[in-house]
Parts: C-alpha cells; sequence; structure tokens
C-alpha cells in the first residue's frame, strides 16, 4: 500500500479530501460512496484508494495497488522515451562566397543527411566585414532550399542571429528517399552517389 504519498501524482487513501467519491474498476460494485466507506472496503482488499480524477463530482476513485501502478506507469514511460526517434541535426557551413565545387560538394552532403532521416541545419557564416554580404548569404541559402526541394521541406526560413544566418531543413522522411530513386531513374546516366556518414564543415 502507498506510504509516501507526497512523491506520487494522485491522493491517496487519507489524503482524498472529498466527502464521498465514485467507485470504478472491476473489483467493486461502481457507485457513489462516502469516503469513508470507499476506504473501508480498499482496507479491505489490502489495497489503496486512489482518486483518479480529481475535478469530477463527486471525484472518480479507484481501488488498486497504487505502488504497482506508478511502477508500471514509470516502466511505460520508460519503454516509450526507449522507443523514441532521436532527431539527428546535421550543421553544414557555408561562406557568403562559396564558390559552386564547395557548393555542390555541401549539397551531396545534404542529400545524404537527409536521406538517413537527419535534418540539415545550413548557416553562412560572416566574418569581420563580410556582413555586408548579408543579402547574398540569403540568397545562398534559399537556393540551397530550393535544389533539395525533392529531399527536405523548410522547417524555418533564413533568419540572421549575430553572425550567423540559419536555414532549418527537415527530411520529407520516406518521400526522400522515393524522390531520390525517381530522380537517379530518369537520369541514368549519372552515377548513383554514394551515402556520406561525415558531417560536412
Amino acid at each position: 500500500m502507498a506510504k509516501d504519498n507526497s512523491k506520487f501524482q494522485h491522493r491517496t487513501n487519507r489524503d482524498i479530501r472529498a466527502k464521498e467519491v465514485r467507485l470504478v474498476g472491476d473489483n467493486v460494485e461502481q457507485g457513489v460512496y462516502p469516503t469513508q466507506e470507499a476506504l473501508r472496503i480498499a482496507n479491505h482488499l489490502d489495497l489503496d484508494l486512489v482518486e483518479i480524477s480529481p475535478n469530477g463530482n463527486p471525484p472518480v476513485c479507484k481501488i488498486l495497488d497504487y505502488q504497482k501502478f506508478v511502477y508500471q506507469q514509470k516502466k511505460l514511460l520508460k519503454e516509450q522515451k526507449a522507443k523514441a526517434v532521436k532527431v539527428v541535426i546535421k550543421e553544414i557551413r557555408f561562406g557568403p562566397q562559396t564558390d559552386d565545387h564547395d557548393y555542390n560538394f555541401k549539397l551531396k552532403h545534404a542529400k545524404s543527411f537527409l536521406a538517413d532521416g537527419a535534418k540539415v541545419k545550413a548557416f553562412v557564416f560572416f566574418r569581420g566585414r563580410s556582413i555586408v554580404f548579408k543579402d547574398q548569404g540569403e540568397i545562398l541559402l534559399l537556393r540551397f532550399a530550393n535544389d533539395l526541394e525533392d529531399y527536405a521541406r523548410v522547417e524555418s526560413m533564413p533568419v540572421l542571429e549575430g553572425k550567423r544566418m540559419t536555414i532549418m531543413l527537415a527530411p520529407k522522411k520516406a518521400d526522400s528517399k522515393n524522390a531520390k530513386s525517381k530522380k537517379e531513374k530518369n537520369k541514368p546516366e549519372q552515377a548513383t552517389e554514394t551515402p556520406q556518414t561525415e558531417e560536412a564543415e
């Protein structure tokens, strides 16, 4: 039975303040009971009276082993976290006057990252007086997003933060790989790109 109710989110047993409660569950006859009577039933079953819906009129309670219930909830939460997909963000860095060779190299890396399910955070870094080229940096990032439209959707438009202008791209999930295969099928003369795992600078 629950001993330290302060660490739990539900009121239990004698911490329940209502004069009467609505009992639900498989191990009792459902209905409205005086709280003291509901406590007596719970004690008789060697279980806890747990307030599961405090806003009800009267509050809804259930008779169960509360410590076991909390353990199962924590276990379920842990399993859900373990199954949650970890979001990977890869950064691609440009200069405001990046040449075509460097641009295409980083574009290739971005396609690989997106195909693997990672987000791509592309940014232009302005050094010293190069901030005067901020319009040029924005055009470069928008071009980058446009060239990746078969692989990604724009999650946030170019934003200037200090010396960096950043754009965030998220993969189109399964569609990105389909788009890649279709593109290669339509252009058989081009060599198939090998996915890259290293991060482009």
